[in-house]
């Protein structure tokens, strides 16, 4: 697939998840797992597709995508997590996006340390860092809305 086109569709897919969740909306199990899931499946498979990558690119790699999980935790944090009509909602609030300012800075930092020491480009998949990022998100906002004892919103016929 082109690599532009893929970029284009990761980048509405990633902005729409946000205006949603920056209006509020009912929490599903498949809303709050699912573009994680597939983001970092893609970034992983874009990684197991490069070339010439070695020890040191995947020790990178790994060590990125720990930190986008642990940056996602704390923007987990931030989300406010409700019961609206007997089920869960979340929304995104102003601390969020404060936290996914001070997350970027932070992995475009690490990004740029990693190839000031030689990590190849091909061993920084974007969508794997979105993915991490949106996936420790999601396993803190999940353990919320376990811990609250309210159901999760009923997933919607598609």
């Amino acid at each position: 697939m082109n690599v532009w086109l893929l970029a284009g569709l990761i980048a509405v897919g990633v902005v729409a998840v946000v205006i949603k969740r920056l209006i509020g909306e009912p929490l599903t199990v498949r809303d709050l797992f699912g573009p994680p899931v597939v983001l970092t499946g893609l970034g992983v498979w874009a990684l197991c597709g490069a070339r010439g990558l070695d020890g040191a690119d995947i020790a990178w790699a790994a060590t990125g995508a720990v930190l986008g999980v642990a940056l996602g935790a704390v923007r987990g944090r931030t989300v406010h997590v409700f019961e609206r009509g007997g089920v869960l909602w979340q929304r995104y609030t102003g601390r969020t996006f404060l936290v996914m300012v001070v997350s970027a800075v932070v992995m475009g930092g690490f990004g740029l340390l990693a190839v000031r020491m030689g990590m190849h480009e091909e061993a920084r998949p974007v969508h794997l860092s979105i993915g991490v990022g949106f996936l420790g998100e999601a396993l803190v906002i999940g353990r919320r809305g376990l811990a609250s004892g309210v159901r999760f919103a009923p997933e919607r016929k598609r």
